[in-house]
């Protein structure tokens, strides 16, 4: 272990929070927590966890050449800024949170007629109510549970509950709600009800409430009651659990981070010889595990952030076999062809001006009136080859003048068109952190659409084993139940109905899916 390693390491507190290992070139490379800091890291550097250690850990290990601590206030916290940080860096050797997946969120709208909790992980603009988010979601889900009983709360899912509903109810029975459907409870009061559990969701009565939960529990143990002493001290675990106080680590909030969005973008555009800093870049990228299994991503970045709505992905139709090259060039052609028809039809007096595309493409985007907005930047995942046949298809659409780059993974190489030279710039750079970023998404969407395809096509191939089943008849199934797990669900007159299929044909089917 180096010798400033070691002083870091004396450094550290003996308290709970998130540390970030980084390599020789100051790229994070793993994110984790620890309820104990200095223990944590200190078991990094000893030579019985590397002798121990998987594979994968050893390379973690012989990799790290720094670190950094983040220190909070308690186990949750660090949790939800563990989340918050990966999703950030997406560091290599971290699988967990690496997907867009959030942490719960609860839900309650006061305007409903009878308002009711729900769990979600997306904050919308809806003037709902949001708590959270919460680290523990089983702790949360049991707290929710209570918070139901407790205050009487519904759990149905009409929006408004009526006669008909509460026929099939039995939660006023057991008393676990106050009926609001059939009006054995003003709405006045139930609103009441609902805002004393929001009160304590927001973590206010907190102790109170766990104080008279533990009197309870005491007092069940006491008379030898210990099913309802052990209930009662679950409860207790879920509350301290989803109230403990902890801060939402929000963008811009108590995250730490070295991404300055606003510099990044101004030098990125000084690099590129841009007349200012890039707003919205697009990058493409391929992947292709088979010959079959060739997909291509085209990720969008607003402002130096992930524009996740304007993602797109393709399936690559027009190249036989693995050819990188004409892959690229293909969904730049579909991507910004499209562009061009939009625009063309949302605006048909550009056919008939004198404007270039691309600068007709520039005046109508200022003028509010382009359904796509062009790009400042355009970046390809690959070297010369990539670079070019990217060139190639936006000179061939009059898109010649838009700026494009390659970015080459190897060793962070920035080619522009018709220099021979790459660019290399410092790992410290913050315009070259952002294009990693924006390519490292593109390429994980890429994957992440690869392998959706692989385990579908895996899904289909069941049928292929199927007697009885011809590749006519496998086409005209997925045709009308799109998967092999709604065929498995469907009946058997509903496949007998299908040209080419009888009764009995239907039934072997659907007897062979069912004994898979």
């Amino acid at each position: 272990m180096a010798v400033d390693l070691k002083a870091q390491l004396r450094e550290v507190p003996h308290k709970p929070g998130v540390y970030l290992m980084k390599d020789r070139l100051g790229s994070i490379i793993y994110v984790g927590k620890a309820r104990d800091l200095r223990k944590r890291l200190s078991s990094y550097f000893m030579p019985s966890k590397k002798m121990r250690a998987d594979l994968k850990t050893r390379a973690l290990i012989d990799s790290i050449c720094d670190f950094e601590i983040h220190v909070v206030r308690n186990e949750p916290e660090s949790l939800l800024l563990e989340g918050k940080l990966i999703k950030q860096y997406r560091p290599r050797y971290n699988v967990a949170f690496r997907d867009d997946k959030r942490f719960l969120l609860v839900r309650i709208n006061p305007d409903e007629p009878w308002p009711k909790f729900t769990t979600t992980r997306l904050k919308k603009d809806d003037g709902a109510r949001y708590f959270g988010p919460f680290a523990h979601s089983g702790a949360l889900r049991g707290t929710l549970a209570w918070l139901h009983r407790e205050f009487g709360l519904r759990t149905c899912a009409p929006r408004v509950p009526g006669e008909t509903d509460y026929r099939h109810c039995n939660a006023d029975v057991i008393r676990n709600c106050t009926a609001p459907c059939v009006g054995k409870i003003e709405r006045a009061d139930y609103l009441a009800r609902v805002e004393e559990a929001c009160t304590l969701l927001e973590g206010k009565g907190r102790r109170e409430r766990l104080k008279g939960l533990k009197e309870e529990m005491e007092k069940a143990a006491a008379r030898m009651d210990f099913e309802r002493a052990a209930k009662l001290r679950d409860i207790m675990q879920n509350l301290e659990k989803t109230l403990s106080p902890t801060r939402q680590f929000t963008r811009g909030r108590g995250v730490p981070t070295t991404v300055k969005p606003t510099e990044d973008l101004a030098e990125l555009g000084e690099l590129m010889g841009l007349p200012g800093p890039p707003e919205i870049m697009e990058c493409f990228d391929i992947s292709n595990i088979s010959d079959t299994h060739i997909v291509a991503s085209m990720v969008r970045f607003r402002g130096g952030a992930p524009d996740n709505q304007n993602y797109r992905r393709y399936r690559i139709k027009g190249v036989t076999g693995q050819d990188d090259f004409a892959s690229m060039a293909e969904v730049v052609r579909r991507r910004y062809a499209r562009i061009l028809a939009e625009n063309s039809e949302a605006n048909p007096e550009v056919a008939e001006s004198q404007e270039r595309p691309l600068e007709a493409l520039r005046r109508l985007a200022r003028e509010g009136k382009s359904p796509i907005t062009i790009p400042d930047l355009v970046i390809v995942d690959g070297g010369k080859g990539q670079l070019s046949a990217a060139v190639e298809e936006l000179n061939r659409l009059g898109l010649g003048e838009l700026t494009v780059v390659g970015l080459a993974k190897q060793r962070e190489e920035i080619f522009f068109p018709g220099e021979s030279e790459p660019l290399l710039l410092s790992h410290e750079t913050g315009a070259l952190k952002l294009m990693q970023r924006i390519r490292d998404e593109a390429h994980r969407f890429a994957n992440g659409y690869n392998e959706l395809l692989l385990r579908k096509r895996m899904k289909e191939s069941l049928l292929d084993d199927c007697p009885g089943v011809s590749p006519r008849r496998k086409a005209a199934l997925l045709k009308k139940f799109g998967s092999v797990a709604r065929v498995r669900e469907a009946t058997v007159e509903e496949i007998a109905a299908l040209p080419g299929f009888s009764e009995k044909t239907a039934e072997s089917i659907l007897e062979w899916l069912v004994n898979l």
